[in-house]
């Protein structure tokens, strides 16, 4: 076997922890990435992985080999593209994005991109859920708020504004609040991470520095549409992304409070495996997003950073 597709298997090994989800991901037997990894290992005279019968970790030194396979095989990625730059992208993208964000702002603008694109396929996950990309095959992410350090490629999109809105029925029965410390008698709906389970306190910004404090609310949610729901219903104050509300406010289902003491924009990222950063279709697409959330600053819903 080519000793760069070892680097590669070996690689994939690493990132999901596993012969069995490595061998999947790539389309091949199990024993042929088992027998990889034991070649690759005799080729470098050391051992590289610590294998269990649950789990299989890279060793001190496949710690250091992994690194150095990762530059190598981006080498090889970029000698093999230097002659491709100007050839149609082409192939699948698997492209994994926030549920209301994919629906509300990428779907409807997907066929433009689809149109300049023609021999480039997309695999669309809605999701709010946050997916493995290594282990579930997907090339990139677009994430929203405070990023774990993946190990990943990360392109900073832009910033997500944030504003607090009630129904005009709240507002009626509870009066409404022009400061966060009117906040002591108002109710939240409270939203809960899918994730962890985490209830978030109300945020705002005070002297340059964000504050938080903790909300009264009967109800608590974990899903966007729920949460909105839940707003519209009278149930209490929400802080939402504005894009998600903007119909609603239109349409004076929806009222914006406290405008002054908003809480802290929310980051956005695109993230992606190291080995695929050189893949021209994924530049392409991710040059197409970046454009696509710079459209909607102009329409006075993103607030867009470099």
């Amino acid at each position: 076997m080519d000793r760069i597709d070892l680097f590669r298997i070996f690689s994939r090994v690493v990132e999901c922890s596993s012969f069995t989800r490595a061998a999947d991901t790539l389309g091949v037997p199990r024993s042929s990435v088992s027998a990889a990894v034991q070649e690759l290992e005799g080729r470098v005279g050391a051992r590289l992985l610590h294998r269990t019968t649950r789990r299989v970790s890279p060793t001190q030194d496949g710690i250091a080999f992994y690194e150095r396979c990762l530059r190598l095989i981006a080498d090889v990625e970029e000698a093999e593209s230097l002659f491709r730059q100007t050839a149609t992208p082409s192939g699948r993208l698997r492209i994994d994005v926030p549920g209301r964000i994919g629906r509300l702002i990428i779907a409807p603008a997907l066929p433009q991109f689809l149109d300049a694109y023609p021999e480039i396929g997309i695999d669309l996950g809605v999701t709010d859920r946050a997916v493995n990309l290594i282990e579930e095959s997907v090339d990139c992410v677009l994430r929203v708020g405070p990023l774990a350090d993946s190990g990943m490629i990360a392109r900073s999109i832009g910033e997500l504004p944030l504003i607090n809105v009630a129904s005009p029925a709240y507002l009626k029965r509870h009066g409404v609040p022009q400061s966060p410390q009117d906040l002591a008698i108002h109710s939240a709906v409270n939203y809960a991470s899918p994730s962890s389970g985490r209830v978030e306190g109300w945020e705002w910004i005070e002297d340059g520095a964000q504050r938080s404090m903790p909300m009264r609310g009967r109800v608590t949610v974990n899903s966007a549409e729920a949460y909105i729901a839940c707003c519209l219903a009278g149930l209490g104050l929400i802080q939402i992304p504005a894009y998600d509300v903007r119909s609603h406010l239109d349409a004076g289902e929806l009222v914006e409070v406290m405008p002054g003491h908003r809480a802290e924009p929310m980051s956005m990222t695109l993230l992606y495996p190291h080995r695929q950063h050189l893949s021209r279709r994924l530049q392409v697409f991710a040059d197409w997003l970046e454009g696509v959330l710079k459209a909607e600053v102009l329409r006075g819903t993103w607030v867009y950073a470099r």
